[in-house]
C-alpha cells in the first residue's frame, strides 16, 4: 500500500522520518542520529561490532586450548597483522579514490565467507585437537582477514564524514564508539556461553550472518560525496599522503600519540586468555565476561564524549592515556577476580577515550583530500598492534604474562605523561 499525504502534504514514511528527527533533536547525546543515512550505517555497524568482538574471544580461545602456547597464539597475531601493515596505506588510498560504501560492503561479505570458512572446518573436525598442527588453519584465516581488514578500515574510519556536518562530527563518532562498547558488553560475554553451551562452530557460524546482515545495510545507504579519480598511480598517492602527514605536525603528533596507545595497550585484549586461563582460572565465560565489563567503562566516556562540547580534547585525549596505562598495570600484577573485573572498567575507559577522541581530532583537523590516507596511518596501528602480541607472547613465557602486558603499560604511561607535560600544541587542541 502507497504512503499517502496527510493534511500536511506529508506521506506517512516522510513524518515518521520527521518524528525520529525531533525526538533525537532533544538530546545533544543523539544529535547525529537525526540523519537518516546515519541511521543506517550505524545499523550496518551492528553486523560488524558483533562479530569483531566475538572473534576476540572466540579466535584468541580457540587457538590457546589446541595449542597451550603464547607464542602461537602471538604467532595468529601476527599473521594478522602482516597484512594490515602491507595494505593498510594502500586501503587509505583506495578510499580516497573509490566509493567507500562499495569498499565496506565487499570486506564485509569477504568475513562472511572467512567466517563462516572456519565454522565448516570445526563443524567436520578439520580444525580440532585431533589433527595435530590444524591450528595452522586460524593462522591462515588470521592472514585473510588481516587482508580485508587493512583494505576496508580506512574506508569505514573515513566514511562518517560524507554523511554528517563537521559539527556533528565527535558525536556521530562517540555514538559509533558506544555503540561499539556496548557489544564488548554483550558480544564476549555472550560468545563464551555459546561457546561453553554449543562449542566455537556455532559462534563463527554467527559471525558470518551478522557479516551479511551488515552488507545489507550498507545497500541502502546515500551519500553526496563525489569520487575523483586520480589521475597519478596509489603508490604515488601514497607516498604524496605521508608527505601530507610529516609536513601537517599537529597530525603527526596525534597520530604518534594514538599509535602508541594501539600498540602498547592494545595486546591486552588478543592476551587476556592468559590471565583468564592460567592466573584467575574463569574460563571462556570469565574471559568474555572481563571483555564485557570493560565496554561499560567504555560506554560511560563514549556517552560523556557525545554529550561534551568540543573543547580541551587534546587534554581528554592525554589523560585517556595515563588511566589505559594505570589500569593495565594495576589488572596485570592482581589475581583477585572481582578486582579484576572493576579494572577492566578502567581499561575500557581509557583505550575508548584515547582512540575516540584522537579520531576526531585526525578527522577535523586533515584536509579531507588526504582523510583516508590520514586515516590509513591511525589503522596502521592495529596492525602493529599485533606485533605487540607476538612480543607479548614469546615475553609471556619467559618473564611470565604480568611483566609482559604491565611492561607495555608502564611504557605507554610514561610516554602519556611525557606528551601532556610537554607537548603544549596536543594540550592546547580544541
Amino acid at each position: 500500500m502507497k504512503n499517502r499525504p496527510d493534511i500536511t502534504g506529508e506521506t506517512e514514511s516522510e513524518s515518521e522520518d520527521i518524528g525520529v528527527r525531533k525526538f533525537f533533536g532533544r538530546f545533544r547525546t543523539f544529535a547525529s542520529l537525526k540523519n537518516p543515512m546515519y541511521r543506517l550505517y550505524y545499523y550496518s555497524l551492528v553486523g560488524h561490532w558483533a562479530p569483531m568482538n566475538m572473534q576476540m574471544v572466540t579466535r584468541g580461545l580457540l587457538i590457546y586450548r589446541l595449542t597451550d602456547s603464547g607464542t602461537i597464539l602471538g604467532l595468529m597475531a601476527l599473521a594478522g597483522a602482516v597484512p594490515m601493515i602491507i595494505l593498510s596505506l594502500y586501503g587509505g588510498a583506495i578510499a580516497d579514490r573509490v566509493d567507500k560504501k562499495k569498499v565496506l560492503i565487499y570486506g564485509q561479505m569477504a568475513s562472511a565467507v572467512i567466517s563462516v570458512a572456519v565454522g565448516l572446518m570445526l563443524s567436520f573436525n578439520l580444525l580440532s585437537e585431533d589433527i595435530p598442527g590444524s591450528w595452522w588453519i586460524l593462522i591462515v584465516t588470521s592472514f585473510l582477514q588481516g587482508m580485508v581488514m587493512g583494505l576496508m578500515m580506512p574506508s569505514r574510519a573515513a566514511f562518517v564524514p560524507e554523511i554528517v556536518s563537521q559539527e556533528d562530527l565527535m558525536n556521530a563518532i562517540s555514538l559509533t564508539n558506544m555503540g561499539m562498547n556496548l557489544f564488548r558488553i554483550i558480544a564476549p560475554a555472550s560468545t563464551g556461553f555459546i561457546i561453553d553451551a554449543w562449542g566455537f562452530a556455532a559462534a563463527y557460524y554467527i559471525m558470518g550472518a551478522l557479516y551479511v546482515l551488515a552488507s545489507v545495510f550498507l545497500v541502502f545507504i546515500h551519500t553526496t560525496h563525489t569520487i575523483v579519480k586520480q589521475a597519478q598511480s596509489t603508490l604515488t598517492e601514497i607516498l604524496e599522503g605521508l608527505r601530507y602527514i610529516r609536513r601537517e605536525s599537529i597530525i603527526l603528533l596525534i597520530l604518534s600519540f594514538t599509535l602508541s596507545c594501539t600498540i602498547l595497550g592494545m595486546p591486552f585484549n588478543m592476551l587476556l586468555p592468559l590471565f583468564t586461563e592460567d592466573i584467575l582460572k574463569v574460563g571462556a565465560s570469565g574471559q568474555g565476561l572481563v571483555m564485557a565489563v570493560s565496554g561499560i567503562g567504555a560506554i560511560v566516556v563514549s556517552f560523556i564524549l557525545a554529550s561534551m562540547p568540543n573543547k580541551k580534547r587534546g587534554v581528554m585525549m592525554l589523560v585517556s592515556g595515563i588511566i589505559l596505562s594505570a589500569a593495565l598495570v594495576a589488572f596485570s600484577f592482581n589475581t583477585v577476580w572481582g578486582l579484576a573485573l572493576a579494572l577492566a572498567v578502567f581499561i575500557g575507559l581509557g583505550q575508548t577515550g584515547q582512540m575516540a577522541v584522537g579520531m576526531t581530532l585526525i578527522q577535523f583537523y586533515v584536509d579531507p583530500v588526504y582523510r583516508g590516507r590520514a586515516m590509513s596511518v591511525q589503522m596502521l596501528g592495529f596492525g602493529m598492534s599485533s606485533l605487540g602480541v607476538l612480543f607479548g607472547g614469546v615475553m609471556a613465557e619467559t618473564l611470565g604474562i604480568e611483566w609482559s602486558v604491565g611492561g607495555m603499560a608502564i611504557v605507554l604511561g610514561m610516554v602519556s605523561i611525557g606528551m601532556l607535560s610537554f607537548s603544549s600544541r596536543l594540550r592546547k587542541l580544541e
